[in-house]
């Protein structure tokens, strides 16, 4: 079953996202699997400006998991804005809940999730960071 979609207000924290020709597929919108960068994009963004050094060897951030879920067309020179909160909090891996909204628009042209585990050196997961645990927390829904 689909489950409803969401609001604008449902998220925490907004990136823009520059459209490119190439985004486009030949049915001239955004193609499904360009969501998934968007999303990543996102949440990168979010864990670079909380600290997180992705060059560092010493704790990781693995895609284990994603989704998306389509509502509305998108196409290039959309001007659009990445959506991100966190839906769920382990100790060692976040599930995060990911949107794409046209500018200004308060429901999402796309919705999904993504989740990471956060690996040692060796891959093996290892708790969240504790500042970047307490910075992801800000994104839980109240």
């Amino acid at each position: 079953m689909r489950e409803p979609r969401g609001q604008r207000a449902n998220y925490r924290y907004f990136a823009p996202i520059t459209t490119r020709w190439h985004d486009n597929d030949a049915y001239g919108h955004i193609n499904n699997v360009v969501y998934y960068s968007y999303f990543d994009t996102v949440v990168n963004q979010f864990l670079i400006a909380q600290g997180l050094d992705l060059k560092d060897d010493s704790t990781r951030a693995l895609v284990v998991s994603s989704g998306c879920q389509y509502h509305a067309e998108a196409a290039y020179p959309d001007a659009l804005e990445g959506a991100l909160k966190v839906r769920r909090l382990g100790n060692s891996s976040v599930e995060y809940g990911c949107a794409v909204f046209r500018q200004g628009d308060p429901q999402p042209a796309a919705e999904g999730f993504l989740v990471h585990v956060f690996v040692d050196r060796h891959h093996r997961p290892c708790p969240i960071p504790a500042a970047l645990r307490a910075a992801l927390a800000t994104l839980e829904n109240p």
